[in-house]
């Protein structure tokens, strides 16, 4: 089974995605939903997908466990809550309990986003962690590489919680610069419950400069070569992080890129990378 780990969709009509601006954006700025992604994904050979939350809005994730239920593509949700509040646990028993509740696989917040680089650390955040660790939920990390630290520091602390590491963290691709991220990503990956998602590269890089079916560049390879002996295949799973991608090429062509970094790989380790690390870790 071969498992698309990471994309999204959203509707303008039902609300805005209000980090999506300026001009660099604007091709983001309409609907993109399950009708236009399952065509593409099928075509690209994938059978099941995981839907991930995109805005820190409490209605989109029971919203998102309904598409799952109504949905024969997606097979799990990383929806968000705030692991804040003081009866988090509660919270996502009762997201467990809803129509969809099933396919709730994970959480995630826009730690990226957070001006304080140890979020991850706070005792408030630390104690919702644990209620998604005794939940049976993964935590999702989207966060910049110099937040990676309190990212080892979190899984440190919470043995018991599997951490996804999504887009490996956001690497400065574009720049060419290895370091410190290469050295923080090792430090993660150190630890038995993290897992790196093979997702959001082509975005981080200079894709605009890209010859034409140049597959996969060059400048993407030393950040692969990283994660993969970091994480090794069975802890790496592939995300196609649509439609953020369609910023730099197609949904296939994601793909194609992902495959060509890992084509020294043997067929098992490549099944791994897309889908067996997915299946297991998201309980698909």
């Amino acid at each position: 089974m071969n498992v698309d780990a990471h994309h999204h969709v959203w509707d303008l009509s039902v609300r805005d995605q209000d980090w999506i601006t300026g001009p660099e954006l604007r091709p983001l700025r309409r609907n993109f939903t399950l009708a236009d992604l399952e065509p593409q994904a099928r075509a690209a050979g994938f059978d099941r997908t995981v839907l991930v939350q995109t805005v820190t809005v409490a209605e989109e994730t029971p919203e998102f466990l309904a598409l799952a239920e109504e949905s024969e593509l997606v097979a799990g949700v990383v929806g968000w809550t705030d692991l804040t509040r003081p009866d988090a646990a509660d919270e996502l028993a009762r997201l467990r309990e809803m129509t969809g509740g099933r396919y709730l696989k994970g959480i995630r917040h826009q730690v990226q986003g957070e001006p304080d680089p140890e979020w991850l650390l706070r005792p408030d955040v630390r104690r919702g962690l644990a209620a998604v660790a005794g939940a049976g939920l993964v935590y999702d990390l989207v966060v910049l590489p110099h937040q990676l630290p309190a990212c080892v520091k979190a899984a440190e602390a919470l043995p018991e919680l599997t951490f996804v590491l999504d887009h490996l963290g956001k690497p400065p691709i574009a720049s060419g610069v290895l370091e410190p991220w290469a050295s923080d990503v090792r430090a993660l990956a150190a630890l038995p419950n993290t897992v790196g998602k093979l997702s959001g590269l082509v975005t981080e890089a200079n894709w605009r400069s890209w010859p034409e079916g140049t597959y996969p560049p060059a400048e993407l390879r030393p950040y692969a070569d990283t994660v993969l002996d970091a994480f090794g295949p069975n802890r790496l799973m592939y995300g196609s992080d649509w439609p953020v991608s369609t910023l730099a090429t197609t949904y296939s062509g994601v793909g194609d890129i992902a495959a060509g970094l890992i084509i020294e790989l043997s067929d098992d380790e490549r099944a791994e990378i897309f889908g067996g690390t997915a299946t297991r870790v998201y309980d698909i």
